[in-house]
């Protein structure tokens, strides 16, 4: 295994540590070292987030996973961690502790056919490192395929795993959706995708707030946002709360140089109406 570079919270390199499909990063959502797994080493995704850190983002599913190079590589970077000197070595004081394994990365990782068989590949893992109580199991997704058999029965297994799913959720308006993640899908349609998620492991949604050519989100945008909530709370989706967040990282997609992180006092006001729908609120500016 290559020796990654410090990590720092606004560094999310997925090459750092010289694998294909895992890498470390400081998490600042998560408080501590998060284990990535990328399942779209090919960098294609099925939306386009105009926020976006991936270079070369292109539209397209995830290759086929090499479970046994997969397993490997987990395998290697959780014996630097745990037996190692990863912690002194590369990361900070303050963030030295394992906080999740997390399926993310550089696409959509429930568009790989495997997903259901990673799922059951990194539970094995944690397992045999006796992990399976102390650290999370996260996916990271879009929510675009929730309603497909084997995303559903991956979620299954996730929930066994001390797993939970942060699904996005930035707009609540089509053109919202059109305007930030490049996407056509209903808003209908995923606010269902949320509710099959939630009911078959714990749910968190995952907003990411910002400037756009130096306004915040028009006052429309956001009302229709707090109105979804209010229905999730009124219809008893079972979701967790809320993690909304800015933009720590530039973007790597053409629209960058109209995209600006907000003031942490905008989001913290925008939490209090979110909290005032009913959910609880994570804020990471």
């Amino acid at each position: 295994m290559a020796r990654p570079a410090p990590l720092t919270p606004r560094d999310h390199d997925r090459d750092n540590a010289g694998m294909t499909y895992v890498y470390p990063v400081v998490s600042r959502r998560a408080g501590g070292v998060s284990l990535g797994v990328n399942l779209n080493p090919n960098n294609a995704c099925n939306w386009a987030c105009v926020y976006c850190q991936v270079p070369d983002l292109t539209r397209g599913t995830a290759p086929d996973t090499d479970l046994g190079q997969l397993e490997a590589e987990l395998r290697s970077m959780l014996e630097a961690i745990l037996h190692g000197d990863f912690m002194q070595t590369h990361v900070p004081d303050g963030a030295r502790r394992l906080n999740d394994v997390a399926l993310s990365g550089n696409g959509e990782p429930t568009s790989a056919r495997a997903f259901p068989e990673v799922i059951d590949l990194i539970g094995r893992v944690l397992a045999d490192f006796g992990l399976l109580d102390t650290i999370q199991l996260v996916l990271i997704t879009n929510g675009s395929l929730i309603d497909r058999p084997r995303v559903r029965d991956g979620l299954a297994r996730m929930a066994k795993l001390n797993g939970e799913v942060w699904f996005k959720f930035d707009s609540a308006t089509a053109a919202g959706m059109r305007a930030i993640n490049q996407t056509r899908i209903a808003p209908e349609k995923q606010f269902e995708r949320l509710r099959i998620a939630a009911n078959l492991c714990p749910t968190w949604l995952q907003t990411c707030v910002f400037a756009r050519d130096g306004q915040p989100p028009v006052e429309a945008e956001q009302t229709a946002y707090l109105a979804a909530l209010a229905r999730i709370r009124a219809q008893r989706i079972p979701v967790q709360g809320v993690l909304l967040y800015g933009l720590a990282r530039p973007s790597r997609q053409p629209q960058a140089g109209h995209l600006s992180a907000l003031p942490a006092a905008w989001l913290e006001t925008y939490a209090e109406r979110i909290r005032a729908a009913g959910l609880a609120v994570r804020v990471t500016p």
